[in-house]
């Protein structure tokens, strides 16, 4: 019996290596994916007491907290116990705006208005005035003087897009002919500032992730599909940037469980599973946030988030007329508690809940509310249609109309003075 009882053993011993390189297989094999899968599997778990989805994004406590920190390009403190977020929009013909359509080149033609014939012009005179203090005036030179030798990098979609192109107009100005340029590589766009050996980067990445819609020209997928447990097709080009600005929503908001891959979109056969929304964004944001806390160092770079951009699709909602949208609107919404429906506030409690727990700061540009009272500021039907419009939609415009996008100049610019002031004034 004893040999028996050995060679059982024998057999029992190998056995359990098979396994253990079966494993150690599988996960080499899968990379990025393997924790995900296990993530996935312990969500229902691990976390349902983060959501509270009628709790707004909590920017007093992540203020509070930057107050306590010495932040990198800070150059003073800002206001005590100013919400720089709250306030109300006042109309100001004498500063605003702050640059003309025209004088800058690198507006694409989707938001040029006034160029497809927009008749009025009042949307860019609108100016932000928090509650109880004041914006920093925006400097362009003492801003390209504090990104000297720095990199600064957008990511994200087609509104992070808009906001890096409004930050380089706000700039371009102050910059000699001959010392600027622009290049556009695939998904990587960046403006040079060759006198200040700077560079303002923008990266086409709408999930953060790996999808289905990260050609940054054709995109416009119907059956969208992520892997949201891999991140370094794009994180690899991210390398070395001192300030990040992303953002990331519209493109996760279908009206349907998100696809999601496990293991390679160049495989023959997909696994393809469905999840929540809200579930599948956490996962592709808490990745996002894994690669910065290895490659970002807080005594050195900044981290900026911005939160979800509106849409105005419905003007029932602020007491227009019933099938209407932003086509022909002329002024912001007055009413200081309206929350458009195109806000899904269960992600903004997500967001909230995600970075106040971050090992690296994430400042959070909560542009959210006040770009809410805008539905004047979409370029509507003022811009290039890529696609011929039939008859029916010309009899239309209300059919046709981009209640997404913004026009530049306008609302964008906005948001890149309260990145200015969080930058330099925290």
């Amino acid at each position: 019996m004893k040999p028996q009882a050995s060679y059982q053993k024998k057999s029992s011993i190998s056995f359990y290596i098979i396994c253990l390189c079966f494993v150690f297989f599988v996960v080499i094999l899968y990379g990025e994916d393997f924790s995900c899968i296990l993530k996935q599997s312990t969500l229902k778990l691990q976390e349902p007491e983060e959501e509270k989805p009628e709790q707004l994004l909590p920017l007093h406590v992540d203020e509070q907290e930057e107050k306590d920190l010495v932040l990198p390009f800070a150059v003073e403190r800002g206001e005590k116990e100013c919400n720089l977020f709250s306030g109300s929009w006042v109309y100001d013909e004498e500063t605003r705006p702050q640059y003309q359509e025209e004088e800058c080149p690198y507006i694409q033609p989707q938001l040029t208005c006034q160029a497809h014939g927009r008749p009025d012009k009042g949307y860019l005179h609108w100016r932000w005035q928090p509650h109880g203090c004041d914006l920093p005036s925006f400097n362009a030179t003492f801003m390209l003087e504090k990104l000297r030798g720095k990199r600064m990098m957008f990511i994200g979609d087609s509104l992070n897009r808009g906001q890096y192109v409004s930050l380089v107009c706000l700039l371009h100005r102050s910059i000699p002919e001959n010392a600027k340029s622009m290049t556009t590589n695939g998904s990587l766009t960046i403006f040079t500032a060759k006198n200040y050996n700077a560079t303002i980067e923008f990266y086409w990445a709408p999930f953060l992730v790996e999808s289905n819609s990260d050609d940054a020209i054709v995109h416009r997928v119907q059956d969208r599909i992520v892997r949201v447990g891999s991140i370094n097709k794009h994180a690899r080009h991210w390398k070395g940037i001192d300030i990040m600005v992303f953002n990331t929503y519209l493109w996760w908001m279908t009206g349907q469980k998100m696809k999601i891959l496990r293991g390679s979109f160049d495989s023959e056969t997909k696994n393809i599973t469905l999840m929540v929304t809200e579930d599948a964004y956490r996962l592709a944001v808490r990745r996002m946030m894994r690669w910065v806390e290895h490659n970002m160092d807080p005594k050195v770079n900044r981290v900026f988030f911005a939160s979800m951009s509106p849409c105005h699709e419905r003007s029932e909602n602020w007491g227009g007329e019933v099938g209407g949208n932003c086509y022909g609107e002329t002024m912001p919404i007055k009413d200081p508690n309206y929350w458009g429906v195109c806000s899904r506030k269960s992600i903004m409690s997500l967001v909230g809940n995600l970075f106040t727990r971050t090992k690296i700061p994430v400042t959070v540009l909560n542009i959210t509310q006040l770009s809410d009272y805008r539905k004047d500021a979409h370029t509507s039907i003022y811009k290039k249609q890529w696609n011929k419009l039939t008859p029916e939609q010309l009899a239309n415009p209300k059919s046709y109309s981009d209640c997404v996008h913004w026009c530049l100049p306008g609302l964008q610019d906005t948001w890149n003075e309260l990145l200015y002031a969080k930058l330099f004034f925290p």
